[in-house]
């Protein structure tokens, strides 16, 4: 009996240790989203003798997942802030909602993450809330839904539905993607059996430093060709005008966001252009911080530039 017991002890240090240091991976059943909506999110906090000095969301894009942040959970925890990394619905090891359920508006998307915070974690204080590509147009229902709730909010990588920058970039050839990922069911029927072939594009051409990306690209491929994530990916897009006009009509009702805003993209990105113009349409309060020789995937092209950025912004806004 008691050597099966140190086996058991042993097998499941093993298996903690086997993850990434510096988080945890966890589930969350989320009943008030549905039946057995589930939530994955990778998760970190400062050391017990140190005091937590706020909380960060991070919220990934497409194609990839909250392991995009892998590298900077840990660091963010060591300077004090307690560290959130979702998979949002229909990506990685989250729900994929199908039929009448499948709603990828980004203020839905935005209200799991929001249900997670409070209902799960309880975390009461308010939080800074950082977005990248498709997870930037989340962070900011979620800014201006959760108003507040968040103590500031930092996104980028990404044309806002509703501001001038979307309406100039969807049908611009290197967003062909946009229209594309909109029409129903045939990108799916295309994609089927060549997803490795279409996602490595996006990786191929839109990172700066695509050697950062060798360890990931992989693992991001495994959960996009799960059953039914390449639709649930897609879904994200297909909610784009329903998101343009959701944000349309907040701006009109409520006038600029007075969240504290700061624009983050890569110097190298395409998008290194956009951020005070576009979110200045959006924001009243609007800083830019682009990170220096780093095109579109910020956290993995140079981790430590991009925490160096959030705990400045983050030291700024404290909840």
């Amino acid at each position: 009996m008691f050597p099966l017991l140190l086996l058991a002890v042993f097998l499941s240090l093993t298996m903690v240790n086997s993850q990434p240091s510096g988080y945890v991976s966890r589930n969350t059943e989320l009943p008030e989203l549905g039946d057995a909506f589930r939530l994955h999110y990778l998760y970190s906090e400062p050391p017990t003798n140190q005091t937590v000095k706020g909380t960060f969301l991070l919220i990934h894009g497409f194609p990839y997942t909250s392991y995009h942040y892998r590298h900077v959970m840990g660091p963010l925890a060591e300077a004090g802030y307690r560290v959130i990394a979702p998979d949002y619905r229909g990506a990685g090891k989250s729900s994929k909602p199908t039929g009448w359920s499948a709603d990828y508006r980004k203020t839905v998307m935005a209200g799991d993450l929001y249900h997670l915070i409070h209902s799960v974690l309880n975390i009461t204080e308010k939080i800074h809330v950082v977005g990248h590509d498709i997870g930037g147009m989340v962070a900011h229902a979620y800014a201006t839904t959760y108003a507040n709730h968040t103590a500031s909010v930092a996104w980028g990588e990404c044309p806002l539905p509703g501001t001038t920058e979307y309406e100039e970039r969807k049908t611009m050839l290197n967003h062909f993607h946009f229209l594309f990922h909109s029409v129903p069911d045939l990108p799916e029927a295309l994609i089927a059996g060549k997803e490795e072939v279409y996602l490595r594009y996006f990786f191929d051409r839109q990172a700066y430093h695509r050697a950062a990306l060798d360890e990931s690209v992989d693992f991001y491929l495994g959960d996009y060709q799960q059953p039914g994530a390449m639709r649930a990916g897609l879904g994200t897009y297909r909610a784009f005008e329903q998101d343009k006009e959701e944000n349309l009509a907040w701006l009109a009702a409520n006038g600029k966001c007075k969240v504290p805003a700061l624009g983050f993209s890569g110097a190298r990105s395409m998008h290194a252009v956009d951020g005070y113009p576009m979110l200045s349409q959006v924001y009243e309060n609007v800083e830019v911080k682009n990170m220096d020789e780093v095109g579109h995937y910020l956290a993995e092209e140079d981790p430590e530039q991009y925490v160096e950025i959030l705990v400045w912004w983050a030291g700024k806004h404290q909840g």
